[in-house]
């Protein structure tokens, strides 16, 4: 084991391609051990109170340890096998009660006071000083302060709360791999793409079948819920997907339990420390100062667009019945009428377009578009990867100096978690030897490529591919010199949007549409006519969206803003009563949204999904500064890439990451408060006509 490609010095690249699962525990174990005598070494009172003998040893010995942590969570994440899976669970308790006691170490605890309270504390830079005010705020938050049985307690549900999390997330996993549809009849896919059907039939022959084999990733999922002309079949598609991990599939995969293990842990733990609810517990680490605010933010933001919403619905209905002779509108035929009706009034259908954004040519513009905006340059890195599909870049100044390194892994496949997500392998530090540049993940799930041809993105895929690129960037063009103030160490959990969707508006620009589209076959770039066409969509069924997203948000700060934890039957009581007064579409009863529901009880947006809505005021502010910019240049064109612009926004928001709160962050570059409007405007629900 003394090759073991996880204890790597922190300053070099780790080869994934040498990483076995039989690597993870001894390494884990390791550097936990030297973790655990470096808390013991700086919480030795007789030590003097200073940053330099106890924050910096204890980071010099704590990055190793959550480096390795994260390269295994990122394997287990995108190349699933059992082994890996088995070796991740058997550190999962052992890293999950080393954070709990590092936690309730009273000795650290007080050494991070002494600093505090230390004649040095003043003459500490701005961000150190944050620092340590942030480390007391989460040494309080994780129960620091309890004594005797509940101090025991608290420590036994932070550990209950990680493994079934992690369950959670598993069962998810398990119930998409395992569905699949075998389709013997390719006169059931008519309708279906070409490239989806291509794919399936792959598929099946890949597991010695005859025919076309559908699952219900979402490559091949959304396709068929869009376009396949039998309604049986996107019926059934529909069924497996509403019910992944619930009662009404495999037992072992029922996550019904671990949905009211999760709420009861959660507001047991709230209670130990002091708060009313899980979610004013969560809500002291957020810009939104309490859950009133976050439910009035979202009643007012509702109140804004179920009129639009409603009126979305209305043009849908009246567009099946006419058009379609469907007197009755079936959850399973939403996406698909949606999609005839986009293509009938806009002229144009996502296949269409989706034959001009090709993976190399989205990430050239993508890559333009960060090299402008940001002074900054990508360029293909020498690294070993995890899985053939990922590739590794490094960013780097004009004049060559290395910042990060970016790896992206952007196809779906078995054994890789369903979504979209950025993650960090190591943060920016300045030590003893100069800059430690931060390693950073990209992770999609797009379709592969297919019989031979480069893969096909649809334009919601190049947005999700912006947005997460503006995760990414937030950590890659961090100036933070301390690990304790990188962007997702510390930046507000309901700001930490604010660049990913700022990102996805130049998806939206001409000179940008331009420069990464190319078409498969004649590599023409694609048209004006049909930009427009997209342009004038842009906004098609935003109503529904936005209710829909404001449906996700108060149900999540509902259930977590409750004294004590609730059974399954009441947790969907709640969602109904939540659509009731939100949202316009309302499933089956059968249906079994929150099962599936990874962000809240397996990834970390548990009383915080409402950060979608409320990053989403600060970013479209934030990119009207570029429209203005564009406005004045002058000479009659529309190009919001402007340099001058996006260095202030580098520099005030990307580059501080968590170095000072992110409101003042945005005051410093937009030079006032966010305000709602842009939001309502870029979603054309600027006027509030109410409908009957």
């Amino acid at each position: 084991m003394n090759q073991n490609p996880l204890l790597v010095p922190i300053e070099a690249l780790i080869d994934y391609a040498a990483i076995q699962p039989a690597h993870i525990e001894p390494a884990i174990s390791s550097l936990l051990a030297e973790s655990r005598a470096a808390v013991e070494q700086a919480a030795d009172p007789a030590l003097q109170a200073s940053w330099e003998t106890i924050v910096e040893p204890l980071e010099n010995a704590s990055e190793r340890l959550w480096r390795a942590w994260s390269v295994a969570g990122h394997l287990n994440a995108v190349v699933n096998t059992p082994e890996l899976r088995e070796a991740y669970n058997q550190c999962l308790p052992l890293v999950t009660e080393f954070s709990t006691w590092v936690g309730l170490h009273t000795g650290l605890y007080e050494q991070y006071r002494r600093i505090k309270a230390s004649a040095g504390f003043g003459a500490l830079p701005a961000v150190r000083q944050r620092i340590i005010d942030l480390a007391l705020r989460d040494f309080r938050l994780s129960g620091v302060e309890l004594q005797g049985d509940h101090r025991i307690r608290y420590a036994e549900i932070s550990d209950k709360e990680a493994q079934v999390s992690q369950k959670f997330s598993e069962n998810v996993l398990d119930s998409i791999d395992r569905w699949s549809l075998l389709v013997t009849d390719q006169a059931r896919l008519a309708g279906v793409p070409a490239d989806a059907v291509h794919a399936a039939h792959a598929a099946a022959q890949a597991a010695d079948k005859q025919g076309w084999l559908l699952t219900l990733k979402m490559p091949c999922y959304l396709p068929v819920m869009q376009h396949a002309l039998d309604r049986s079949l996107r019926e059934e598609l529909y069924r497996a997907y509403g019910t992944i991990a619930s009662e009404q599939g495999d037992p072992a995969l029922d996550n019904s339990a671990l949905i009211e293990q999760l709420l009861d842990l959660r507001a047991q733990e709230a209670a130990l420390l002091g708060y009313a609810d899980f979610a004013e517990l969560r809500l002291q680490t957020r810009m939104a100062g309490n859950a009133d605010e976050v439910l009035d933010f979202l009643r007012e933001l509702a109140q804004k667009a179920k009129p639009h919403a409603q009126r979305d619905l209305a043009e849908l209905r009246r567009y099946a019945r006419d058009e379609h002779q469907l007197e009755t509108l079936e959850p399973w035929d939403i996406p698909f009428i949606s999609e005839r009706l986009r293509e009938a009034r806009y002229a144009y259908s996502e296949e269409e377009v989706k034959q001009y954004f090709t993976e190399p040519q989205v990430l050239k513009g993508l890559f333009h578009v960060v090299e402008k905006l940001f002074g900054v340059r990508l360029r293909t890195a020498q690294a070993q990867t995890w899985h053939s599909d990922a590739k590794a870049l490094q960013i780097e100044t004009p004049d060559g100096e290395l910042l990060g390194h970016l790896f992206i892994d952007l196809y779906a496949r078995n054994g890789k978690q369903s979504g979209a997500w950025v993650d960090s392998e190591r943060n920016r530090r300045k030590n003893a030897g100069g800059i430690q540049t931060p390693v950073v993940y990209l992770t999609c799930n797009f379709s592969p490529p297919q019989a031979g041809k480069p893969a096909l993105l649809t334009h919601d895929d190049v947005i999700t591919l912006f947005h997460e690129s503006g995760h990414a960037l937030h950590a890659l063009l961090s100036q933070v010199d301390d690990p304790g103030a990188s962007a997702f160490a510390s930046v507000e959990w309901d700001a930490i949007e604010l660049p990913s969707q700022f990102m996805e508006n130049f998806c939206w620009e001409w000179s940008v549409v331009q420069a990464m589209s190319a078409h498969v076959d004649t590599g023409q770039p694609l048209p004006r006519a049909l930009y427009d066409k997209l342009l004038a969509a842009k906004n098609f069924q935003s109503g529904m969206q936005t209710v829909r997203q404001i449906e996700f948000s108060l149900f999540d700060m509902t259930i977590h803003h409750q004294a004590n934890g609730l059974p399954i039957a009441k947790v969907m009581d709640v969602l109904n009563e939540t659509r009731k007064e939100v949202a316009v579409l309302f499933p089956p009863e059968w249906h079994r949204f929150p099962h599936n529901f990874s962000h809240l009880f397996a990834g970390g947006y548990g009383a915080g999904y409402y950060s979608y809505k409320w990053a989403e005021v600060l970013s479209a502010d934030a990119y009207s500064a570029f429209e203005e910019a564009a406005a004045q240049s002058g000479d009659g064109t529309r190009d919001t890439l402007d340099v001058q612009t996006g260095m202030r926004f580098r520099n005030e928001i990307l580059a501080v990451g968590g170095a000072r709160p992110a409101a003042d962050s945005f005051r410093a570059f937009r030079g006032r408060d966010a305000s709602m409007q842009a939001l309502l405007r870029h979603s054309g629900m600027a006027d509030t006509t109410s409908v009957n």
